[in-house]
């Protein structure tokens, strides 16, 4: 099901970095900026509960977002960037672009990978499963973006993989590696996925064991 996301905001006058830390003491409102499009870069100042509830979905990342910024007329954007606190749970800045309708947006997906404990060789041969990309970029018109795409690994054996060209894009979708590779090109045709065999416990030497070995009170 395809998530609306909608902000409030208010522009941003005072700016610089006693501003900004003015506003992160406030606590009330994220400093960000709107940019791209035909527009000028637009400051704004987010409500910050409802931006802290939106990120804590993955489909926040990967959809069309509305901003409606008090006083000035609604933007439509994508979220681009979250500066994050080096160490405290906090969001410093975000940067949003604009979007046209019809432009064709690239940006990275989540990738949810279906029947993870079924997969053939995980089940039946004691594999584990390993996730090498767990996002893949994406190029779209932004209303056919999807949240996240999907690859079903439920017959992945050990020792097999999947790549690449293994995931179905919705109509609309291309897989922006794929599509600017030369064909035949490999290398662009990541592994994205794979059953590998378990990693062993070393052996403990006989040698070193003897000598682990509590000695006799004499």
């Amino acid at each position: 099901m395809k998530h609306d996301y909608t902000l409030t905001a208010v522009v941003r006058t005072d700016l610089g970095k006693g501003a900004s830390r003015r506003l992160r003491r406030a606590n009330e409102r994220v400093a960000a900026i709107v940019y791209g499009g035909n527009a000028e870069p637009l400051p704004i100042a987010i409500d910050k509960t409802a931006l802290y509830k939106a990120i804590e979905e993955d489909s926040f990342y990967s959809s069309v977002i509305n901003i409606n910024v008090e006083g000035g007329k609604p933007e439509q954007v994508i979220v681009r960037d979250l500066q994050r606190h080096p160490y405290k749970p906090l969001i410093n800045h975000a940067d949003f672009q604009r979007i046209n309708a019809n432009e064709e947006i690239t940006l990275n997906v989540q990738l949810h990978f279906n029947n993870a404990e079924e997969a053939k060789g995980v089940k039946e041969d004691g594999g584990v499963l390993n996730v090498l990309h767990n996002e893949v970029e994406i190029s779209a018109l932004p209303k056919n973006l999807p949240e996240y795409l999907e690859l079903d690994v439920a017959e992945l054996a050990l020792g097999e993989t999947l790549h690449l060209s293994d995931i179905k894009t919705p109509e609309g979708v291309t897989l922006t590696a794929l599509a600017h590779a030369e064909e035949g090109d490999e290398e662009a045709n990541l592994a994205v996925v794979t059953v590998a065999h378990p990693a062993e416990e070393p052996e403990e030497d006989d040698e070193a064991a003897a000598e682990g070995e509590e000695k006799p009170e004499e």
